[in-house]
């Protein structure tokens, strides 16, 4: 870059920089040597609040959106048909969004504002659509990029908002740097480095508390009961010293069937598994429930949030940790584990380890089971806790507390079996981004009703002294002049 980098930015560069920022999206989600390719992905889309008005500025960032998401979630088409292309816009618009506001903050408050201001605004947006409305999807963020490569481990304290939020923070130092903008710059980093060099310790610590648990469970979707049977026995041949079997979500089509809590007490065995919870006044939950070796259902939590357009019960109304006979155990289902605001609340009551029943239907398409086995690594690396997740048709996985997979099961390995350690050390901790983000989000918010509404206010102020005026005029043109005497 060079010193004419704050002025606006023409077509074809602007087209250039959107293709380069999907192509490096692509790239840092497809190939795992080449994650920090999101640096250039946000350098490229951040460089475009340099369009010349807004308008430009949201239908490049809606095009970039429709880029990056559309691709990877083309399962949505296979779901929700034509509606899909509704949702990948809807996903596409937050990318409009934040450009239109990168953009009016460079008219608004000039180029090092802006930029300072980067890190800032796309953490919020990110936090917005991932977590807080109704239509809330976090997959696909810049941070989940690093969900399955080890350049993660020295961040993972910030978590996956926090990672976002610090490639954008290199990003803004980036382009101060290249506008020559150089003390700016070289704060930035610096701040960089100060986080790489003072970076709290990953350990595990709490070792000599740890604990381990035999876990085991067996892929199986929308099996009948006589089948589930035959895969249960199969398994406790297959790993004899399994104390926890874990089935998916909706393994029962309604609570837990009376052969299951008989099998349990017969083989001596905890279990865990999905089904539906039928509430007396017609509701339904989406429920884990956990029968013990007595066959008795000892504990069961629901699901938190469920699938939006799709018939997946009611929210829970509470989230309780298991007290196991090995520690507190944290249940999620599915989409539960996408969720920071969710997994929060169990790391907070003091779980030691996620146990997640998880559905991914068959038919969904080996794209988006690949999508939803970057999330139980990330948690993991979150929080330094394990993690044990059995999907229907894959890819199940369990997981150490430093995010490590040491077992899995492959899509579509219909009655694959997977097993292992859990590994439970005390609990764990939340992640800086827990402040992080939702103090973006609100900083965020604030500035977007005061870029809406300050305008507005400015041009009525504007009015007022004219009204003053006009009427000071009429008054004095209304009285008759004074004769001096």
């Amino acid at each position: 870059m060079n010193p004419n980098q704050t002025q606006d930015l023409k077509i074809l560069p602007a087209i250039v920089h959107a293709v380069g920022a999907i192509a490096a999206f692509h790239l840092a989600y497809h190939w795992q040597a080449m994650a920090l390719m999101i640096v250039f992905y946000l350098l490229a889309l951040a460089s475009l609040l340099r369009l010349r008005t807004g308008r430009q500025a949201f239908y490049f960032g809606l095009f970039v959106g429709f880029g990056v998401y559309a691709p990877p979630l083309e399962f949505f088409w296979t779901i929700f048909g034509e509606a899909a292309i509704a949702l990948w816009l809807v996903l596409a618009f937050w990318h409009g969004l934040f450009l239109v506001m990168a953009r009016q903050c460079r008219v608004r408050f000039g180029w090092n504002a802006a930029v300072l201001l980067l890190p800032f605004l796309w953490t919020g947006i990110e936090y917005f659509r991932s977590e807080v409305y109704h239509l809330k999807f976090t997959w696909l963020s810049a941070g989940f990029a690093f969900a399955d490569s080890t350049l993660y481990s020295p961040f993972r304290w910030l978590g996956v908002y926090g990672v976002g939020f610090l490639m954008m923070t290199l990003v803004s130092g980036m382009m101060l740097a290249q506008c020559r903008r150089m003390l700016l710059g070289c704060a930035f980093v610096s701040a960089i480095a100060g986080i790489l060099i003072f970076a709290p310790a990953s350990d595990s610590a709490k070792a000599d508390n740890e604990r381990t648990v035999r876990v085991a469970g067996v892929q199986i979707e929308f099996p009948d009961e006589a089948e589930l049977i035959g895969a249960l026995d199969r398994l406790i041949e297959e790993e004899p010293l399994a104390e926890l079997i874990v089935l998916s979500e909706y393994t029962f089509a309604g609570g837990v069937p009376d052969e299951i809590k008989e099998w349990c007490r017969t083989n001596e065995r905890h279990l865990i598994g999905g089904g539906m919870d039928q509430m007396e006044n017609g509701d339904a939950y989406n429920t884990a429930f956990v029968v013990g070796t007595n066959g008795e259902i000892v504990f069961k939590q629901a699901k938190s949030v469920p699938i939006q357009f799709f018939q997946d019960g009611k929210a829970a109304r509470e989230r309780r940790v298991w007290e196991s006979p090995w520690g507190r155990l944290g249940i999620g289902i599915c989409y539960d584990l996408s969720y920071r605001n969710v997994m929060d609340d169990f790391v907070e009551q003091g779980a030691e380890a996620l146990i997640v029943p998880t559905m991914d239907v068959q038919d969904w398409g080996q794209e988006q089971h690949e999508l939803h086995a970057r999330v139980a690594p990330m948690r993991s690396m979150e929080y330094g806790i394990p993690i044990m997740r059995l999907a229907s048709s894959g890819i199940s996985q369990l997981t150490t507390p430093g995010g490590e997979v040491t077992a899995t099961a492959p899509f579509p390995g219909q009655h694959r079996v997977i097993a292992g350690d859990l590994q439970l050390n005390g609990g764990g901790v939340l992640p800086v981004d827990r402040i992080i983000a939702p103090f973006a989000c609100v900083l965020t918010i604030g500035l977007l009703l005061f870029l809406m509404f300050e305008p507005v206010i400015r041009k009525v102020r504007a009015l007022i002294p004219v009204r003053t005026e006009r009427r000071s005029t009429a008054l004095a043109d209304s009285c008759p002049p004074v004769c001096a005497t």
